[in-house]
């Protein structure tokens, strides 16, 4: 009996590895939907009998797809893919009705065993024919830029980083980190000076510089904290509210190491790629903006950029981080990201 099965993901990339990954003697009838909305619109319709659902989403989210499902009582069932791995992400899916979870990057076997678990899929009694799969489409030679599939694919590789980074901090804050959707742009050295600007002046805002290089990729991670989140964050970890200059500064280099470094070492895993990174720089302490852009003016006359907010639920805490690569880097990335993509 084939299963009507909806695979709800706004990366193209991540739709066409979660359909790779399902058991290939499960007889499947697959759809897609691009976010939450085009995902309930579908349900609505009533084709699918098990959804497979992302959390972090533009329009409509994950969590808001599972509160209306249930509000609506739709007639489907529902296992989480994310790479929001936070124990409370967990419990919050399974409170609202998910079946279970499975995070991100996928393991096959990992995914077998919830379906197993779920009732969905015997092994034993797989007919061994599996009907209307998704197969990925072929990969483009990579071309000057980042573009289309490539994008898309930097951007998952980027969700599944992020997700690590915000469980690491999560656990350690006994917190909650709400996660955005990743970013990716391309910037010129007066967008990047736009953006850092405010970091200059130390009464607003705070930033801290970390570099990184191997594979051929070099870059730097660039987090931004505004005071009131410093403030928040020191007090989060026992300092009070009232830093002195050097609380403050073990906050930021604490913080970068925990939310840069973590998503860096995610990044370098996915990609298979050892990073060296070289310790934290609190930037207009220990190098100004200015100089750190000067520094990098031949290297960053075009970088592709990565832009992640992260935001501490019920605490206001906001800080945001910026992953800066050369152009020259597009080139070793894309040929990295092509193994994903395959």
């Amino acid at each position: 009996m084939t299963t009507d099965v909806l695979i709800c993901d706004d990366s193209d990339m991540a739709r066409k590895q979660m359909a790779r990954a399902l058991p290939g003697d499960w007889d499947l009838n697959v759809r897609t939907a691009v976010d939450g909305q085009d995902c309930l619109n579908q349900l609505r319709q009533g084709h699918s009998e098990l959804l497979f659902l992302d959390l972090n989403m533009p329009v409509m989210d994950g969590y808001q797809v599972l509160e209306t499902i249930r509000r609506e009582d739709l007639p489907v069932l529902v296992i989480v893919v994310s790479a929001d791995i936070q124990p409370d992400a967990r419990r919050r899916v399974l409170s609202l009705g998910a079946l279970g979870f499975v995070k991100k990057p996928l393991d096959p076997n990992e995914l077998a065993h919830v379906l197993i678990e779920s009732g969905f899929y015997r092994p034993d009694e797989a007919p061994g024919t599996a009907a209307n799969r998704h197969s990925p489409s072929p990969v483009d030679n990579p071309v000057d830029g980042l573009n289309g599939q490539w994008r898309d694919a930097l951007q998952e590789v980027a969700n599944v980083a992020m997700g690590q980074a915000g469980d690491h901090l999560a656990r350690l804050l006994n917190v909650f980190v709400q996660l955005p959707v990743p970013r990716v742009t391309e910037l010129a050295v007066s967008d990047l000076r736009m953006a850092l600007a405010s970091a200059q002046n130390g009464d607003s805002e705070a930033a801290v510089g970390q570099g990184f290089i191997g594979g051929g990729i070099t870059g730097e991670a660039i987090l931004l904290f505004s005071d009131s989140a410093l403030s928040d964050m020191a007090q989060l970890v026992g300092f009070g509210r009232d830093p002195d200059d050097h609380q403050a500064q073990e906050v930021l280099g604490d913080m970068t190491s925990v939310l840069a470094g973590a998503f860096l070492k995610g990044l370098s895993d996915q990609l298979n790629t050892r990073f060296s990174v070289s310790p934290p720089a609190i930037l207009g302490h220990q190098i100004s903006i200015a100089e750190l852009i000067e520094q990098n003016r031949h290297r960053w006359t075009r970088m592709l950029a990565i832009e992640l907010n992260y935001r501490i639920d019920c605490h206001g805490i906001r800080c945001d981080l910026l992953l800066l690569m050369t152009e020259e880097s597009l080139t070793p990335l894309q040929q990295k990201l092509a193994f994903l993509m395959e």
